[in-house]
This record gives structure tokens, sequence and C-alpha cells, in this order.
């Protein structure tokens, strides 16, 4: 039998609208579907009825399937002819372990593509009226993980990372924010200096946190902000108000939905 054809898709931040034509093409046309914990129900309705689905979701601290079971999943599903589409949220090559996936893959002949996705960090800085870029402000951003593999001690140059003209976007950062939060200052940068966390962005249950580095800890704390949760360090934060076009379109659609949850938290 021939090799199947696995898909590494970009599921994006959530919301279907915000999904690449080619991403639905290939969920639409796959006879297999794996996909991970952040992608959405809403995008999951997506995949016709019949297509088998696996979910392989993981969270920090809470791995539902192991990576290396993953690989061997997506691996004999294609061994056995299928079409296969590897579904991420984000995008399958910014922390999203696709790198890894598309190398085992390419060991056992197995032919791949990937489909980029809007990613989590240009998603929620957008709909949170921040800017990842700004002339004036800075003159390049950062993304960093602030979670690794089996709870592993994050090994980061702190002095470089600090720089007061980045932005800076950590993923995965709320179980270390505090330590995060503190080795930035420690390593130069202003307890001043604007921070934002952010958690469901792009979706109507956004919750938006805008502060300081010195107290964005405190503040996501008195939240109680769950992963996952994006972090924006930088200048750029400080445009946030002025530029979120975002709270009053979603303040209109409020209105007519219940249970759910749009807010802004000023620390």
């Amino acid at each position: 039998m021939n090799n199947g054809f696995v898909s590494l898709v970009g599921a994006g931040p959530g919301d279907p609208d915000l999904l690449t034509i080619k991403a639905l093409r290939y969920l639409q046309d796959a006879e297999v579907v794996v996909y991970d914990r952040l992608v959405s129900n809403e995008i999951m309705q997506l995949v016709p009825h019949g297509v088998s689905r696996i979910s392989v979701g993981k969270s920090a601290g809470k791995h539902c399937v192991p990576q290396n079971q993953i690989n061997e999943i997506i691996v004999n599903l294609a061994l056995s002819g299928r079409r296969v589409v590897r579904l991420k949220g984000g995008d399958p090559y910014l922390f999203g372990r696709g790198g890894e996936e598309a190398l085992v893959l390419r060991q056992h002949n197995i032919p791949f593509n990937v489909v980029p996705g809007i990613t989590a960090a240009t998603a929620c800085s957008a709909y949170s009226g921040i800017p990842l870029t700004h002339r004036g402000m800075n003159h390049g951003v950062r993304f960093i993980t602030g979670h690794l593999h089996d709870d592993e001690k994050l090994q980061i140059n702190w002095d470089k990372i600090a720089d007061p003209e980045c932005s800076l976007v950590i993923y995965m950062g709320l179980s270390n924010l505090l330590s995060i939060t503190q080795k930035l200052i420690d390593a130069g940068l202003a307890n001043t200096t604007p921070a934002a966390a952010i958690h469901g962005g792009s979706t109507l249950n956004q919750v938006k946190i805008i502060s300081t580095l010195a107290n964005l800890n405190d503040a996501v704390t008195r939240a109680q902000l769950e992963s996952p949760v994006m972090i924006i360090v930088g200048q750029v934060v400080s445009l946030s108000d002025e530029l979120d076009w975002y709270q009053s379109e979603c303040a209109k659609t409020m209105h007519n939905i219940e249970d759910e949850t749009f807010d802004i938290i000023r620390a």
C-alpha cells in the first residue's frame, strides 16, 4: 500500500473566521484529523461528518498524549495510506512542535506539507490593540517560551532578552510568570515597562490585563487567569487603550449572548 499524506495545519487562534482557506480545504478533504486541545470546537465543527477524529490534547503539566506517541500515531495513520491532517492551534512552526513531527515524517519517507496558521501572538496582539512593532517605540520583536518540556528549568540569557527597544512575546509563561518578570527586571528592564496578559485572544471570552512588568503577576493572580495566556512586554503595550478596536465591537455582540465574558482589567 502506498504511504498516505500528512498535512501539518495551523488552525489559528480559535476563531473559525481566522482559519485560512487552504486549511479549510485540507480539513474538508481529510480522512482523519489529529487535533490539539487548543483547536476550538467551532473549527472542529468544520470537519465533515464521517471523518475520524483523534484528540491528542496537551496542556502545561497535564500531557494527555506524550509527543513520541503523537509521532507514532501520525506515522502509523500515514503508513496505512490515509490523508491525515495534523491540526494545531496557532501555527505549526511557532512553538507548535511541528518541526519535530515533520522530521519524524521525513525519517519514514512520508510525504507532508505545512499549512501556516495565524499565530496566537499576532491574534492576541491585534485583538488587544497592541501592535507588536511600532515606529519610534521598538526596532524588533522576540518570541520566547516560558515553559519547557517536562518542566525543565528555563535556560534563557535574560541579559539579551531584556532589551527596552524590543517587544517581548512570551508563550506558555503563566506558571513561571513571577520568575520571568523578576528576571527581566533584574536584567535591566524598568519595572514600569508596560506589560499585558491576554487569555482567549480573538474570542468572545477574551480577557486582557494591562499592567506593568512589576505588577503583572499580582494582577494575573487576582484575576485568576487560566492558561492559555499570552504575555506581551514592551512600550507597544501602552497603545492598547487607544488602538483597542475589538472591545467596542465585542461589546455590541455581547448584548445578544449569554454566559460569555469580555473583560479588560487594568492594574
